[in-house]
Protein backbone atom coordinates (compact mmCIF):
# COMPACT_ATOMS: atom_id res chain seq x y z
CA UNK A 1 0.00 0.00 0.00
CA UNK A 2 1.17 3.23 -1.01
CA UNK A 3 0.19 5.82 1.85
CA UNK A 4 0.21 9.27 1.36
CA UNK A 5 -1.46 12.74 3.28
CA UNK A 6 -5.07 13.24 2.16
CA UNK A 7 -8.50 13.46 3.22
CA UNK A 8 -10.67 10.23 3.38
CA UNK A 9 -13.96 10.03 2.53
CA UNK A 10 -16.56 9.08 5.35
CA UNK A 11 -14.31 10.43 8.37
CA UNK A 12 -16.35 13.20 9.84
CA UNK A 13 -14.47 15.28 11.89
CA UNK A 14 -16.12 17.89 13.95
CA UNK A 15 -15.65 20.60 16.62
CA UNK A 16 -17.41 20.60 19.95
CA UNK A 17 -18.85 23.96 20.78
CA UNK A 18 -18.88 24.56 24.57
CA UNK A 19 -21.61 26.18 26.12
CA UNK A 20 -19.66 28.13 28.77
CA UNK A 21 -21.35 29.41 32.48
CA UNK A 22 -20.31 29.92 35.90
CA UNK A 23 -20.35 25.80 36.62
CA UNK A 24 -17.73 24.61 34.00
CA UNK A 25 -18.75 23.85 30.01
CA UNK A 26 -20.58 21.14 28.47
CA UNK A 27 -20.63 19.78 24.96
CA UNK A 28 -22.34 17.70 22.76
CA UNK A 29 -20.98 15.11 21.51
CA UNK A 30 -23.62 13.52 19.05
CA UNK A 31 -27.31 14.11 18.19
CA UNK A 32 -29.40 11.13 16.24
CA UNK A 33 -30.76 14.38 13.82
CA UNK A 34 -27.26 14.93 12.77
CA UNK A 35 -26.19 11.99 12.55
CA UNK A 36 -26.95 8.97 9.54
CA UNK A 37 -28.69 5.86 11.20
CA UNK A 38 -25.95 3.74 10.15
CA UNK A 39 -23.67 5.17 12.81
CA UNK A 40 -26.35 6.04 15.20
CA UNK A 41 -24.06 4.59 18.68
CA UNK A 42 -25.50 1.94 20.91
CA UNK A 43 -22.85 2.12 23.57
CA UNK A 44 -20.76 4.50 25.02
CA UNK A 45 -16.88 4.29 27.23
CA UNK A 46 -14.65 6.82 28.32
CA UNK A 47 -11.11 6.00 28.94
CA UNK A 48 -8.02 7.90 30.26
CA UNK A 49 -4.68 7.63 27.95
CA UNK A 50 -1.48 8.95 29.60
CA UNK A 51 1.08 11.17 28.46
CA UNK A 52 3.00 9.99 25.71
CA UNK A 53 1.02 6.34 25.64
CA UNK A 54 -0.54 5.47 22.18
CA UNK A 55 -4.11 3.50 21.72
CA UNK A 56 -3.61 1.37 18.18
CA UNK A 57 -3.60 1.49 15.42
CA UNK A 58 -6.48 -1.20 14.75
CA UNK A 59 -9.56 -0.81 12.70
CA UNK A 60 -12.72 -2.47 12.57
CA UNK A 61 -14.39 -4.95 9.98
CA UNK A 62 -18.01 -4.04 10.78
CA UNK A 63 -18.00 -1.05 13.27
CA UNK A 64 -17.76 2.44 13.06
CA UNK A 65 -16.12 4.67 16.31
CA UNK A 66 -17.57 8.19 17.51
CA UNK A 67 -14.48 9.59 19.21
CA UNK A 68 -14.22 12.87 21.70
CA UNK A 69 -11.55 13.94 22.39
CA UNK A 70 -12.67 16.36 25.42
CA UNK A 71 -9.23 16.96 27.27
CA UNK A 72 -7.78 17.92 29.78
CA UNK A 73 -4.98 16.58 27.72
CA UNK A 74 -4.20 16.64 23.79
CA UNK A 75 -3.68 14.26 21.51
CA UNK A 76 -2.64 13.04 18.24
CA UNK A 77 -5.07 11.02 16.05
CA UNK A 78 -3.97 9.54 12.76
CA UNK A 79 -5.84 7.75 10.30
CA UNK A 80 -5.53 5.63 7.25
CA UNK A 81 -7.57 4.30 4.56
CA UNK A 82 -7.31 0.82 4.30
CA UNK A 83 -10.58 0.31 1.95
CA UNK A 84 -9.72 -1.11 -1.56
CA UNK A 85 -12.92 0.24 -2.97
CA UNK A 86 -12.28 3.52 -1.36
CA UNK A 87 -11.60 6.75 -3.39
CA UNK A 88 -9.25 7.81 -0.63
CA UNK A 89 -7.40 4.40 -0.49
CA UNK A 90 -4.16 4.85 1.21
CA UNK A 91 -4.60 8.56 2.03
CA UNK A 92 -3.56 9.34 5.80
CA UNK A 93 -5.13 11.90 7.88
CA UNK A 94 -3.25 13.36 11.26
CA UNK A 95 -4.98 16.09 13.28
CA UNK A 96 -4.70 17.57 17.11
CA UNK A 97 -7.66 17.11 19.42
CA UNK A 98 -8.37 17.56 22.93
CA UNK A 99 -8.20 19.88 25.44
CA UNK A 100 -7.26 22.52 23.26
CA UNK A 101 -9.51 21.76 20.15
CA UNK A 102 -11.80 19.76 21.28
CA UNK A 103 -13.46 17.88 18.79
CA UNK A 104 -14.99 14.34 17.71
CA UNK A 105 -14.24 12.01 14.80
CA UNK A 106 -16.81 9.73 13.31
CA UNK A 107 -14.53 7.12 11.75
CA UNK A 108 -15.69 4.40 9.38
CA UNK A 109 -15.50 0.99 9.79
CA UNK A 110 -11.73 -0.09 7.14
CA UNK A 111 -10.09 3.39 8.22
CA UNK A 112 -7.32 2.33 10.35
CA UNK A 113 -6.85 4.94 13.62
CA UNK A 114 -4.68 5.44 16.03
CA UNK A 115 -4.31 7.88 19.04
CA UNK A 116 -1.45 9.35 21.27
CA UNK A 117 -1.58 11.41 23.93
CA UNK A 118 1.05 14.86 23.42
CA UNK A 119 0.40 16.45 26.42
CA UNK A 120 1.75 16.65 30.06
CA UNK A 121 -1.41 15.90 30.84
CA UNK A 122 -4.04 12.67 30.88
CA UNK A 123 -6.37 12.95 28.35
CA UNK A 124 -10.02 11.50 28.25
CA UNK A 125 -11.28 10.18 24.95
CA UNK A 126 -14.93 8.97 24.87
CA UNK A 127 -15.97 6.48 22.58
CA UNK A 128 -19.76 5.89 21.21
CA UNK A 129 -19.69 3.06 18.97
CA UNK A 130 -22.24 2.02 16.54
CA UNK A 131 -21.96 -1.94 17.66
CA UNK A 132 -21.61 -3.72 21.01
CA UNK A 133 -18.15 -4.69 22.13
CA UNK A 134 -18.00 -8.37 21.84
CA UNK A 135 -21.62 -8.36 20.45
CA UNK A 136 -24.64 -9.44 22.91
CA UNK A 137 -23.58 -9.97 26.22
CA UNK A 138 -20.31 -10.02 25.20
CA UNK A 139 -20.55 -13.26 23.72
CA UNK A 140 -19.28 -12.24 19.97
CA UNK A 141 -15.90 -12.41 18.39
CA UNK A 142 -14.47 -8.94 18.89
CA UNK A 143 -14.19 -6.55 15.49
CA UNK A 144 -11.03 -5.58 15.22
CA UNK A 145 -7.88 -5.72 13.56
CA UNK A 146 -5.20 -5.05 15.82
CA UNK A 147 -2.07 -3.47 13.85
CA UNK A 148 0.56 -2.96 16.96
CA UNK A 149 2.54 -6.11 16.99
CA UNK A 150 3.54 -6.58 13.15
CA UNK A 151 6.11 -4.38 12.34
CA UNK A 152 5.96 -4.75 8.64
CA UNK A 153 2.20 -3.49 8.78
CA UNK A 154 2.63 -0.41 6.80
CA UNK A 155 0.61 1.68 9.36
CA UNK A 156 3.26 0.42 12.07
CA UNK A 157 6.05 1.35 9.12
CA UNK A 158 4.35 4.62 8.92
CA UNK A 159 3.68 5.47 12.71
CA UNK A 160 7.38 4.31 13.31
CA UNK A 161 8.52 6.23 10.65
CA UNK A 162 7.37 9.50 11.69
CA UNK A 163 8.08 8.65 15.83
CA UNK A 164 12.19 8.26 14.06
CA UNK A 165 11.52 12.04 12.51
CA UNK A 166 10.32 13.57 15.26
CA UNK A 167 13.26 12.56 17.43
Amino acid sequence: MNIQKGLIEGVVITSLRKFIDERGWLAEIFRHDELPPEFHPVMSYVSVTLPGMIRGPHEHLNQADLFAWVGPGDFKLTLWDNRPGSPTYGNRMELGMGGNNPGSALIPHGVVHCYRCISNDSGFVINCPNQLYAGEGKKASVDEIRHEEDPENPFVKDELARRAQIR
